[in-house]
C-alpha cells in the first residue's frame, strides 16, 4: 500500500509566498500611482508634470494650483475611491454567492442606486450627499437581495446574469421613463448614469472616504467566515460561522461600497466584474491572495488601476474637450462587455437556463378557440388604440376617414395615428416571430432578441444614423439596423456554435454584446447635441411617435416574407427544434436551415427596431406564451405568437400615450415593464 507523503510547509516557502503577495501588491501601488500622476497631468488646461510637482510641493502659480486643487486631484482621488469600492465589491459578492460572474453589475445594484437616485431628483428633494448615498445604498441592496434569491446560492453565471439582466432592463426602464417625463429636473441625470469621475472640489471624495474605508474594514474583518463559506454551507456551520449571517453582512457591504461609487461618480460598468476576474490568475501562482482577507484589498487596487486607466485612454486618445464629455464608465462598460464575452467563451456550460417546455398537443378545437379570442383581441386593441389618444374619435370617423370625407381635424388626427397604430401591431409581430425562430434554432427558452444582443446592435446602427444624418429616411435606417444588427448576430451566433448553441455560452455573449453595444449607443448620445440626443433617447424607449407609411414599409414587407417562408419550412423547423441528431438522419442540412432561419430572425429584429425603436422582451414573452396554449408545433406557434406579440405592443403602446397624457411612454418601455415579471416568472419556474 503506497502511502502518500504530506507536503512539508517550510519557513522558506512561507516566506516566499508572502513575498509573492507583498510583490504583487507593491506593483499594484507602484501601477496605480503611475497612472495616477498621468491622469492628474491630463485635461484642457495644459499642465504637465513639472508645474504638478510645483503644485504638490506648493511653488506652482496661482493658476496651475487651482486647476489641480479644483478639478485633476479631486477626480484622480475619485477615481482611485470609486475603483477600490467596486472592486472589493466584486470580490465579495463573487465569494458569498460563489458566482465568478457576481458583480454590482450582473446583480443589478447599479440599476437598483441609479433607480433610486432618479426618484430622489425628480421629487426635487435635496439631501446632503451622504443621505443620498444612503438612498442608493437602500436601492442598490434591494436589487441585490432579489437577484441572488432569484438565482440561488451557488447558482450557475447564467442564471445569476440573467436574473440581473432583466431586473436591471425594468429598473433602467422605469428610470428611463422619469428622463422622459421630467426633462428638467432630470437634466444631465443620463450623462452622469454613464459613470464620471470628475468632480468639483473635495466635497464629494472627503464625504465618501469614510464610507468606503469603513466598508472595506467590514469586508477585512470578516474575509476568515467568507473563507470558510468556500469549504460549503455544511462545512461551514460545522466551523462555527454563521453562515446566513456572514452571507448577509457581506452583501450589506458590498451594496454600500456600490452605493459609495455610485454617489461620487455614478454607475461605473463591469470594475466589480473585472477586477477580482484578473485576480483570480494572480492567486493560482501566489497562495496568500487566495484568503480573501488579501484578495479583497487587491482587488481593490486592480479596480483602482482599471478605472484610472480608463481614465487615461480616454484622455490619451480623444481630444482634451471631447474627454471633459465622454464619462469614464463608458469605456469600462465597452472594456467590461469584450471581457464578458472572453469569459463566457472560456465557461463550461454547467447549468440550464431554464426548464424545457413540457411536450403537450392540444386539440384543434382548443387551437382554433385560441386563434378565434386573440384575434378578437387583437381587434379590439386595434380599435382601441385608433380611438383613445389625446383626441377620442368615434368608429363613423374612422369609416369616414377611409372614406376621405371626414373633416380636416379628424382627418389630421388620423393621418398621424395610423401609422402609429400599425407601426406597433407590425413590430410586435415581428419580434414575436424573430423570438419564436431564435428559440427554435438554438432550443433555448430564454433566448430572445433582446437578450442576445442582436436588437441592441439594430440600434447601435440606427442611432449612429438617426445621429450622423437626422434627415435620413426610413430604407437608410431599417438599413442601418440591419448592418448592425447583422454583425451584432454574427458574433453572438458564431462565438455560440462552436459548442452547439449551447444555452449559457449563448446566453452570456449575447449579454456582453448588448452592453458592449449599450456602452458605445450611450458614447453617441453623449457626443450628439441636446436635440439629437433626445431625439435617440425616445426612439430608444420604443416610442412609434412620428411614424409615417413610408417608415412601415421595410417591416412591412419583411414580416409577410419572412412569414412566408416559415410557414412554407415549418416541419423543418419542427426538426430543427428536436435535437441535433433527428434533422441529420432524415437528410436535412442542419447547418443551412439553422443558418437561414437565423437570417430571418436578424431581418425581422432590424426592421422592427427600424420601424418602432428598441422594444424588448416580446420575442422571449410571445413564444413561450403561445407554446404554452398550443404546444411545441410550428405551425400553430407561428401564428399564436404573432398575434400575441402585436396584441402586446398594441396595448403597449396605447397605454404609454394615453395613461399619462398630455406625456407619453414608448411602448418598449411598457412592455420592459410587463416583460421583466414575466421573466421572473420563468426563472422561478425553472429554478423548481
Amino acid at each position: 500500500m503506497a502511502v502518500t507523503a504530506t507536503p512539508t510547509v517550510t519557513p522558506e516557502r512561507t516566506a516566499a509566498t508572502s513575498s509573492g503577495a507583498v510583490a504583487v501588491t507593491a506593483g499594484l501601488v507602484l501601477l496605480v500611482a503611475v497612472l495616477a500622476v498621468v491622469d492628474i497631468t491630463q485635461g484642457t488646461a495644459s499642465v504637465g508634470p513639472s508645474q504638478v510637482w510645483k503644485a504638490l510641493t506648493g511653488q506652482a502659480e496661482a493658476g496651475d494650483a487651482s486647476v489641480l486643487v479644483a478639478s485633476r486631484l479631486p477626480r484622480m482621488v475619485a477615481g482611485i475611491l470609486v475603483g477600490v469600492a467596486l472592486g472589493a465589491a466584486g470580490a465579495a459578492l463573487q465569494a458569498v454567492s460563489r458566482n465568478v460572474l457576481a458583480s454590482p453589475d450582473t446583480l443589478a445594484v447599479n440599476a437598483g442606486s441609479y433607480l433610486a437616485l432618479g426618484i430622489l431628483t425628480v421629487t426635487g428633494a435635496t439631501l446632503p450627499l451622504l443621505a443620498s448615498s444612503t438612498v442608493a445604498f437602500v436601492g442598490g441592496l434591494g436589487a441585490a437581495a432579489v437577484v441572488l434569491t432569484l438565482a440561488g446560492r451557488g447558482a450557475g453565471g447564467v442564471r445569476l446574469v440573467l436574473a440581473g439582466s432583466a431586473l436591471a432592463l425594468g429598473l433602467n426602464a422605469v428610470t428611463e421613463a422619469l428622463l422622459l417625463l421630467f426633462p428638467e429636473s432630470t437634466d444631465g441625470l443620463y450623462q452622469w448614469a454613464q459613470g464620471s469621475i470628475s468632480q468639483n472640489g473635495f466635497d464629494g471624495v472627503v464625504r465618501m472616504a469614510p464610507v468606503v474605508l469603513a466598508a472595506l474594514g467590514g469586508l477585512v474583518l470578516l474575509a476568515r467566515r467568507v473563507d470558510a463559506l468556500g469549504l460549503g454551507d455544511d462545512a461551514a456551520r460545522g466551523l462555527g460561522v454563521p453562515v446566513r449571517g456572514t452571507r448577509v453582512t457581506a452583501v450589506v457591504l458590498a451594496s454600500l461600497l456600490s452605493a459609495a461609487a455610485v454617489t461620487l461618480a455614478g454607475p461605473i460598468g463591469f470594475v466589480g466584474l473585472c477586477a477580482p476576474a484578473l485576480v483570480r490568475p494572480l492567486a493560482r501562482r501566489v497562495r496568500p491572495l487566495v484568503r480573501h482577507r488579501t484578495r479583497i484589498p487587491v482587488a481593490g487596487l486592480v479596480g483602482a488601476a482599471l478605472v484610472l486607466g480608463s481614465d487615461v485612454l480616454l484622455r490619451a486618445v480623444t481630444s482634451a474637450e471631447t474627454a471633459v464629455t465622454v464619462p469614464t464608465g463608458i469605456i469600462t462598460s465597452a472594456v467590461g462587455a469584450v471581457f464578458l464575452v472572453v469569459m463566457a467563451v472560456r465557461m463550461r456550460d454547467s447549468d440550464a437556463a431554464a426548464a424545457p417546455d413540457r411536450l403537450r398537443i392540444p386539440s384543434r378545437t382548443a387551437f382554433t378557440v385560441t386563434v378565434v379570442v386573440l384575434v378578437a383581441a387583437l381587434v379590439g386593441a386595434t380599435i382601441g388604440a385608433v380611438l383613445i389618444g389625446d383626441s377620442t374619435l368615434l368608429l363613423g370617423d374612422v369609416v369616414n376617414w377611409a372614406r376621405g370625407q371626414a373633416g380636416q381635424a379628424v382627418t389630421f388626427v388620423l393621418d398621424t395615428r395610423m401609422p402609429r397604430v400599425l407601426a406597433a401591431l407590425c413590430a410586435g409581430a415581428a419580434l414575436a416571430l424573430s423570438g419564436t425562430l431564435v428559440q427554435s434554432v438554438t432550443r433555448n427558452p430564454l433566448a430572445e432578441p433582446g437578450v442576445l444582443g442582436v436588437s441592441g446592435g439594430a440600434a447601435l446602427g440606427a442611432v449612429l444614423l438617426v445621429t450622423s444624418a437626422p434627415g435620413a429616411g426610413s430604407w437608410s435606417i431599417a438599413a442601418a439596423a440591419f448592418a448592425g444588427a447583422a454583425v451584432s448576430a454574427c458574433v453572438v451566433f458564431g462565438l455560440a456554435a462552436k459548442g452547439g448553441f449551447r444555452q449559457s455560452r449563448l446566453v452570456l455573449v449575447g449579454v456582453g454584446v448588448a452592453a458592449g453595444t449599450t456602452a458605445l449607443i450611450s458614447l453617441l448620445i453623449v457626443l450628439t447635441d441636446r436635440f439629437s440626443a433626445t431625439k435617440a433617447l425616445i426612439w430608444l424607449s420604443g416610442s412609434t411617435y412620428g411614424r409615417t407609411a413610408p417608415d412601415l414599409l421595410p417591416v412591412a414587407v419583411v414580416l409577410v416574407v419572412a412569414t412566408a417562408v416559415t410557414v412554407v419550412r415549418r416541419r423543418e423547423l419542427d426538426l430543427v427544434s428536436l435535437d441535433e441528431d433527428t434533422p441529420r438522419l432524415l437528410g436535412l442540412d442542419l447547418g443551412r436551415g439553422r443558418l437561414g432561419f437565423l437570417v430571418l430572425s436578424v431581418l425581422l429584429s432590424a426592421t422592427a427596431v427600424a420601424a418602432a425603436g428598441t422594444i424588448g422582451f416580446v420575442g422571449l414573452v410571445a413564444p413561450h406564451a403561445a407554446r404554452a396554449l398550443v404546444g411545441r408545433r410550428h405551425v400553430r406557434v407561428v401564428p399564436v405568437a404573432m398575434l400575441l406579440g402585436g396584441t402586446l405592443v398594441c396595448v403597449s403602446d396605447l397605454l404609454g400615450r394615453t395613461v399619462i397624457a398630455p406625456a407619453q411612454l414608448g411602448a418598449g418601455l411598457m412592455t420592459a415593464v410587463v416583460g421583466t415579471p414575466y421573466f421572473v416568472y420563468l426563472l422561478v419556474r425553472s429554478r423548481r
